[in-house]
C-alpha cells in the first residue's frame, strides 16, 4: 500500500503545482485554496509513505511523479516545448522512478 500512498502523494504534487499557475500569485482564491488542499493532502499522503519507504526512494519517487506530471500538463495546458531532447529527459526521469521502484526492498 505504501507505494499506492506514494503514487497518490506524486499526483498531488503534480496537482498542486499546476494549481500554483492558476493561483496568479495568490491573488485568486478559489485556485489558492484548491492549490493548499492538494499540498496537505499531497504530504499527507507523502507522509504516511514514508512509514514504509525509505526517504530517498519515496523523496525521490515523489518529485520525479510530481516533476513529470507537471512537464506533461505544461505541455498540454500550455503549449509548453515538446523538443525531443525534452521528452526524452522527462522519459529518463520516467526511468529514474521505474528503476527505483524496482531497486526498492518495499
Amino acid at each position: 500500500m505504501a507505494w499506492v500512498y506514494l503514487g497518490i502523494a506524486g499526483l498531488l504534487e503534480t496537482a498542486w503545482a499546476i494549481g500554483l499557475k492558476y493561483t496568479d500569485g495568490w491573488t485568486k482564491v478559489g485556485p489558492s485554496m484548491y492549490t493548499v488542499v492538494t499540498m496537505i493532502a499531497s504530504f499527507y499522503f507523502l507522509s504516511i509513505a514514508l512509514k514504509t519507504l525509505p526517504i530517498g526512494t519515496a523523496y525521490a519517487v515523489w518529485t520525479g511523479i510530481g516533476a513529470v506530471g507537471t512537464a506533461v500538463l505544461g505541455i498540454i495546458l500550455f503549449g509548453e516545448s515538446r523538443e525531443l531532447l525534452r521528452l526524452l529527459c522527462i522519459l529518463l526521469i520516467v526511468s529514474g522512478i521505474v528503476g527505483l521502484k524496482l531497486v526498492s526492498p518495499h
